[in-house]
């Protein structure tokens, strides 16, 4: 990846974080930690990975995307709103009542998101039913789809998997935001779902891990994932909750809490000095 395109991305990803950041903070309520920690993944799949057109979200030939882990809708709208798909400054309206942006994604309401989610382990039944609707009517567009490592200890996803494994769904890539936090704790504390990796290549998967907090890694991952044929692909990427923040990083408390206005000013300070830094 040239260098200027990884700072592009870096860039983003960390206008991103302020801006997930700032509907949290002005709505009082919202998920910050997974927010932060899916933001790189999130910024590269609509601004260098997938096929798509902000200026028609209906578009029929675009790719599909499914945010399973639907309570870090605050990083998806932010990347949305970065993309173009509705304006920035709708983000300040996270969570109110007549706004299109809710706490969890509604394909109703809100320009580009493909799936309704929320209760979490039905994400990505959706998107192994879009990636066979697209293998079966003969398309060419692709389905792509965002995990949590807690929501991996849903039934569902298995049942979801081995499916997608059975139909050979070599058209459909998902990602596994390996935080390893979820809201009571770690999840080996929770209810361990290590090994991640060997669980899904044994239900017949192609898979790759990867530092999900470096775009040289997730350009490479992906470009792979699109080479395989005859099996779906699964991301593992190690990612750390609340990233760029630094009170806010592995730090457990952050899953569902919002920063007052002492640390939201914190927040957007580390994340502004660091922008400045990648920007230069």
């Amino acid at each position: 990846m040239e260098n200027t395109l990884k700072k592009q991305l870096k860039a983003t990803a960390i206008k991103a974080r302020l801006a997930a950041l700032e509907g949290v903070w002005r709505a009082k309520s919202g998920h910050p930690g997974g927010s932060l920690s899916a933001a790189d993944l999130l910024t590269y799949l609509y601004f260098k990975q997938m096929k798509l057109d902000p200026k028609n979200p209906g578009w029929e030939e675009r790719d599909r995307f499914v945010l399973s882990k639907g309570h870090a809708a605050p990083g998806l709208y932010a990347v949305l709103a970065l993309r173009g798909y509705f304006p920035v400054e709708d983000l300040a309206t996270l969570r109110h009542p007549d706004s299109h942006l809710q706490g969890h994604p509604n394909m109703h309401l809100t320009p580009g998101v493909d799936m309704s989610t929320g209760s979490l382990g039905q994400g990505i039944s959706a998107a192994v039913g879009m990636a066979l609707g697209a293998k079966i009517g003969g398309k060419a567009w692709r389905t792509y789809a965002m995990l949590g490592d807690g929501e991996l200890q849903e039934g569902q996803v298995w049942e979801a998997a081995m499916f997608a494994a059975a139909k050979g769904l070599d058209n459909l890539t998902i990602v596994v935001d390996n935080n390893n936090l979820q809201i009571d704790g770690t999840i080996e504390q929770v209810n361990s779902p290590y090994p991640i990796a060997e669980k899904f290549a044994a239900f017949g998967w192609h898979v790759i891990e990867i530092n999900g907090h470096c775009f040289g890694e997730i350009e490479k991952a992906f470009d792979e994932a699109l080479t395989i044929s005859g099996k779906p692909v699964c991301i593992v990427a190690k990612t750390i909750k609340g990233k760029g923040v630094s009170f806010m990083e592995n730090n457990v408390g952050w899953h569902g809490s919002a920063p007052n206005d002492e640390q939201y000013e914190q927040a957007v300070a580390e994340l502004k000095a660091a922008l400045a830094e990648v920007e230069g």
